[in-house]
């Protein structure tokens, strides 16, 4: 009898002892569950990687609108309206177009704020019907481009220069400009796909190439 009240007892001891290194090791586990979560939470807490692709399949969604933008660009005929009205928005354009010729991203990024400005302060009140919608369009493509340069690094700015360049150029074909522009082209930009740029100058100075290719380029029309 004694023998098995010893028995008893040391069954029961050995079953608080299972019991408890259980709780202990599953108490553990939880601990390091817990401790993986918070560390996933702070990997990306900043959402810092996240934003990044997000940039990334952004400017890929953008790369796609400038290939098949480039393809539907506004011919200009060769005298066209003069226009004084679209002029502040060409020269903050041409402002861009300077700054990435000599690879300068902050004079670049300065430009597309000051191109923001333009459209925002352009007087729409005598476009109506049919100009009225395309020049919301272009608008709205334009700013969105113009915006993108002011954040972006370098070879960003660029793709998103070959879009606002085809809005450009289709705004000085609807409204006109009092400027004489050169409609310029660059075989190898866009991938080799090429891309136009507006200058106000003869000379060839190419924004998409810059310092390493400056003078890549030909004059497909003179405006005004």
């Amino acid at each position: 009898m004694k023998n098995l009240k010893v028995t008893t007892v040391i069954l029961v001891m050995s079953f608080i002892g299972l019991t408890a290194i259980s709780c202990k090791d599953a108490k553990k586990e939880n601990t390091n569950e817990e401790g993986s979560q918070m560390e996933a939470s702070h990997d990306n807490s900043d959402g810092h990687h996240d934003k990044e692709a997000m940039h990334d399949n952004s400017d890929g969604h953008h790369d796609e609108d400038s290939d098949s933008s480039t393809d539907h660009t506004r011919d200009i005929e060769a005298n066209t309206q003069k226009n004084t009205a679209t002029t502040p928005i060409i020269d903050a354009y041409i402002q861009i177009k300077n700054a990435l010729t000599t690879d300068n991203k902050n004079e670049a990024a300065k430009g597309g704020t000051a191109l923001v400005a333009a459209f925002s302060k352009f007087d729409m009140s005598n476009l109506t019907g049919e100009t009225h919608k395309e020049y919301m369009e272009i608008l709205e493509s334009a700013k969105e481009h113009a915006e993108h340069i002011v954040k972006s690094p370098i070879d960003h700015q660029r793709e998103h220069f070959e879009v606002l360049s085809t809005d450009i150029n289709d705004l000085v074909a609807l409204l006109g400009t009092e400027k004489t522009l050169y409609q310029d082209s660059c075989p190898m930009a866009n991938n080799g796909k090429g891309a136009i740029w507006l200058s106000e100058v003869e000379e060839i100075k190419n924004p998409y190439m810059g310092i390493k290719m400056p003078t890549c380029g030909t004059i497909q029309k003179q405006i005004n």
